[in-house]
C-alpha cells in the first residue's frame, strides 16, 4: 500500500498536534515543522512529500509562499495547499493560487480538509507553473521598468526644470540593471563591500554638468527603486518566493551603493568646479 506523505508547516504547537493526529488517523505520513526555515531543510533533504500543507502567515522571515516556491522546484509533482485565517484577501488571492493549488480558510473542519487532500492527490497538482527569480524577471522588464521610471520623472517640475532628452535622462539605467542582475545572480551577501561602478561615477558627473542637485540624484534612485517594486508587485504570480526577500534586500543595497558612488563623483566635480573657473584664461588642468 503506498501511503501518501504530508509535510505539515504551522508556527502553532497546538494545531500541529491536532492535524497531524487526526491525518494519521485517517492514513496519511506526516511530518511535522514549526516553521519556514524547518520546512525548507526538510524539502531540501531526502524525503518526498505528496502533499504540502501549511500555514500562509508565519513569523520570522518567509511564510507559506516562500515554503510553496521551495517545493515546487524540489518536487513539482507535489499538492500543495495553504492555510489562511484572512478569509478575504482580494487580489492577493489571484496570485497566490498562480502558486499553491487551494487556499483553506482556518478554522477548517478536519473532515473536509482530509476529503480535500484526498482529492487534489487523485487530481494532481494544477498545471505547471512558470516560476521566475527575481532577476529573470528584471532582465525581461528592464526596458518597461525604464519607460515607467521615465513617465514618473515627467511628473516631478523639479527634475524636468533640467532640459535633458529621454536618451540623456535615461543614459544610465541599461548598464546599471546589467550590474544589478549580475548582483542578484552572484549571490553577494548584502552589505558586502561593493565593486566600484564606473557607470555610477560618470552618472554623478554627467548630472553635476547637467546642473542637478544632490537632492534631485537622491530622487532619481528612489523614484527607480518604485518601478522596479511595482513590476515586481505585477509578477507576484510568477515570482520564486523562497528568494524574494534577499531578493529585495540586494535590489535596495545594490542600488543604494551606486547611488552613494554617483553623489561621490558629484561631489567631487562640484569641488573641482570653483578651481576651474578661478584658472587664467588658457590655463590648462589636467
Amino acid at each position: 500500500m503506498d501511503y501518501i506523505r504530508v509535510l505539515l508547516v504551522d508556527d502553532d504547537e497546538i494545531v500541529r498536534m491536532a492535524l497531524t493526529g487526526a491525518l494519521e488517523q485517517s492514513g496519511f505520513v506526516v511530518t511535522s515543522a514549526a516553521g519556514v526555515p524547518e520546512a525548507l531543510k526538510l524539502i531540501s533533504g531526502p524525503e518526498q512529500y505528496d502533499v504540502l500543507l501549511s500555514d500562509l502567515h508565519m513569523p520570522g522571515a518567509g511564510d507559506g509562499l516562500t515554503v510553496v516556491s521551495a517545493m515546487r522546484h524540489a518536487n513539482p509533482k507535489a499538492v500543495t495547499l495553504l492555510l489562511s485565517a484572512f478569509p478575504e484577501m482580494t487580489a492577493a488571492v489571484a496570485a497566490i493560487l498562480q502558486q499553491a493549488d487551494e487556499i483553506l480558510v482556518k478554522p477548517i473542519d478536519l473532515a473536509s480538509l482530509i476529503e480535500i487532500i484526498q482529492q487534489r492527490v487523485t487530481c494532481g497538482p494544477r498545471g505547471k507553473r512558470q516560476i521566475e527569480t527575481v532577476a529573470s524577471i528584471l532582465e525581461r522588464a528592464t526596458e518597461s521598468i525604464i519607460l515607467e521610471w521615465f513617465a514618473r520623472m515627467e511628473t516631478e517640475p523639479a527634475l524636468m526644470s533640467i532640459p535633458m532628452s529621454c536618451e540623456q535622462r535615461c543614459r544610465h539605467l541599461p548598464l546599471l540593471f546589467q550590474e544589478l542582475i549580475a548582483r542578484l545572480r552572484s549571490g553577494q551577501p548584502v552589505g558586502a563591500k561593493e565593486p566600484i561602478s564606473a557607470n555610477a561615477a560618470e552618472y554623478g558627473a554627467q548630472r553635476f554638468r547637467h546642473g542637478y542637485t544632490a537632492a534631485m540624484l537622491i530622487e532619481e534612485s528612489r523614484t527607480l527603486q518604485m518601478s522596479i517594486f511595482h513590476t515586481l508587485q505585477k509578477n507576484l504570480g510568477t515570482i520564486d518566493y523562497s528568494l524574494l526577500l534577499i531578493g529585495l534586500m540586494t535590489i535596495a543595497d545594490e542600488i543604494d551603493s551606486q547611488l552613494i558612488q554617483a553623489i561621490t563623483r558629484y561631489a567631487s566635480e562640484a569641488r573641482q568646479a570653483p578651481l576651474l573657473s578661478s584658472q587664467p584664461s588658457g590655463a590648462y588642468v589636467s
